[in-house]
């Protein structure tokens, strides 16, 4: 028997004045034995919303049995996603990052209210795998998290192709550049499995970021999802958790300032999703470390980007997970010296200690050596100037020119902008400003890769740039800067812009600005007022009174640095 005296499960399960509790768990099919053993919570975003998500509740299941057999009690639930392709490119997208709060408050609350004493997490969609690590570092039990795997690559024409190609094929036949018939087949073909989004797009830099950060298991990102093998590393999860209740290894004892700069080395050395440089900052914030879009930049300025992946490369996540998986990857970097190897992991070592016994690949073209790599700064880059004086972010991955000097065209909605794209009224130079699309603007701070994609799928992707106080999908390629803070809601600069100002990017060192002097920037504020969105109840306008800055992670509450006590230790 398991001692609960210092386990959060004892309040609902120990005494004679719990009887009624273990009713419930007596109904349940449970007995005496199960009852006495640690709970722990198996949470899963399984929905049929879409691919990502459908073989979460399968993976769940071998969860389940590791937990059985290493002598805990599982207890299974779900919580919400909201699926970024499908939400894209309409006002559904502003439920997508409002959802990552959701998730994590919704696992709060239920591990809260059960009183679990550990939690596994399997999630496949863009803000389900940060809302989970969110929620696993705010509550502070021992918890393992598990990425659901990634789709298969579609083929079409003898190329391997994924949903963004579809994207982009939308913008290339309202250009005339294919047929309707194309576009049809393209469709079809494009997603051929259960899985997240195949290239290094949002769920695959956040499955990265996992395992280098320490809270997944090594290895467990790498199969895609209808592979059998995820099936072992869930089992293998299960079992895992119960190792880290008995040596009471916690999130905050994995999930620290140089396991943050270990997730920022991994999404710039892979050309990872902007959107790790909003949920790094919110993961961080959960374990009360200041880590802001600034200082994640400062970790892409002097990272190698390594792995040749789409959307700016050749290669899918399954080539990635044929190549040797996340940990060749993570192996390359620490040789290198860009890795902290002293930090610790769920399996209960270290990432060194992880590692000792992987080797690099050499008959793999997916990843390079750290001596040959495709650039020596990182596929993602951070922005500031006088038009985001708090930051800003881009992805450089496959790019060959990242400076740009253009004139504004600005709208205040993403649905404006993707009218003028998708009726080619815009024009080679144009920088499209996209505003009042931030976190506390939209509200939501919307995905605009319906619109990056269409502007790519014209053949304009190198010919214009793209500015935002919005963000991007992780599978938007071309010069797009997003998370441009302040943002406009709050009076930013980006609010300031009008048609025909110059505008100036240097992705090389680091720049963004307007060609205006203080002077006039001073002089349009005091003529500058807030907006109301049309958002003026419900969930959406809860989160614009509470959401903070891009930069600091658009997160919703004071995080740890205000805590008392945390929830482990009730």
């Amino acid at each position: 028997m398991a001692d609960k005296t210092k386990l959060p499960s004892r309040h609902v399960s120990v005494g004679p004045e719990k009887a009624p509790h273990r009713s419930f768990y007596y109904a349940m099919g449970m007995d005496e034995t199960d009852i006495a053993k640690p709970f722990v919570g198996v949470v899963s975003t399984w929905n049929e919303a879409a691919p990502c998500n459908i073989a979460l509740m399968r993976q769940a299941q071998s969860v389940k049995k590791g937990v059985k057999e290493a002598e805990g009690t599982p207890r299974e639930f779900c919580t919400i996603t909201v699926t970024d392709g499908i939400a894209m490119g309409h006002q559904g997208m502003k439920s997508s990052l409002i959802s990552r709060e959701i998730i994590a408050d919704s696992t709060e609350l239920t591990v809260r209210g059960h009183c679990y004493d550990a939690l596994v997490g399997l999630a496949g969609c863009d803000k389900s795998l940060p809302g989970l690590m969110m929620a696993m570092c705010r509550l502070n039990i021992p918890s393992v998290f598990m990425y659901g795997g990634s789709i298969l690559p579609g083929r079409y024409k003898g190329n391997d192709v994924t949903v963004v190609d579809v994207f982009e094929a939308v913008g290339k036949y309202a250009a005339g550049g294919t047929t309707e018939k194309d576009l049809n087949d393209l469709e079809k073909v494009a997603c051929p499995s259960a899985g997240a989004c195949g290239g290094q797009f949002t769920a695959n830099t956040m499955a990265c970021v996992a395992e280098v950060i320490g809270l997944a298991l090594p290895f467990s990102s790498g199969a895609p999802a209808p592979y059998e093998d995820r099936d072992k590393y869930a089992y293998e999860s299960g079992k895992q958790i119960m190792n880290l209740i008995e040596k009471n290894i916690r999130p905050r004892d994995i999930v620290t300032r140089k396991a943050l700069e270990n997730a920022a080395t991994i999404v710039a050395a892979t050309g990872g999703s902007t959107n790790a440089g909003l949920h790094l900052p919110a993961i961080a914030h959960e374990c009360g470390i200041e880590f802001t879009l600034n200082d994640v930049a400062e970790i892409f300025k002097k990272t190698p980007y390594i792995a040749d992946l789409k959307p700016g490369g050749q290669y899918v996540a399954k080539d990635v997970y044929e190549a040797g998986g996340v940990p060749i990857i993570i192996k390359t970097l620490f040789d290198g010296g860009y890795i902290h190897g002293d930090c610790m992991t769920v399996t209960g070592k270290t990432i060194a200690e992880n590692l000792a016994s992987v080797e690099f690949n050499k008959d793999q073209k997916v990843i390079r050596p750290i001596t040959n790599p495709l650039s020596p700064t990182g596929g993602v880059v951070g922005l500031k100037g006088n038009l985001a004086p708090d930051g800003a972010i881009v992805k450089v991955a496959g790019m060959k020119n990242t400076k740009f000097e253009g004139i504004a065209k600005c709208f205040d909605c993403e649905e404006d902008a993707y009218k003028c794209v998708i009726n080619e009224n815009y024009s080679e130079g144009d920088v499209i400003v996209i505003r009042y699309e931030g976190p506390r603007g939209g509200p939501g701070m919307r995905e605009m890769l319906s619109t990056t994609a269409a502007i790519s799928g014209q053949g304009m992707g190198d010919k214009v740039a793209l500015i935002t106080d919005g963000r991007f999908s992780g599978g938007t390629r071309g010069l797009c800067i997003g998370h441009v803070g302040p943002e406009a809601a709050v009076g930013g600069p980006i609010a300031l812009i009008k048609d025909g100002d110059k505008i100036n990017i240097d992705g090389e060192n680091g720049t963004i600005s307007v060609n205006l002097t203080d002077e006039e920037l001073t002089k349009r504020k005091q003529s500058w007022s807030p907006r109301k969105t049309d958002y003026n109840s419900g969930t959406l306008w809860k989160y614009s009174q509470t959401v903070g800055s891009a930069q600091r992670g658009a997160t919703t509450h004071p995080g740890a640095a205000e805590e008392t006590h945390t929830y482990a230790d009730i």
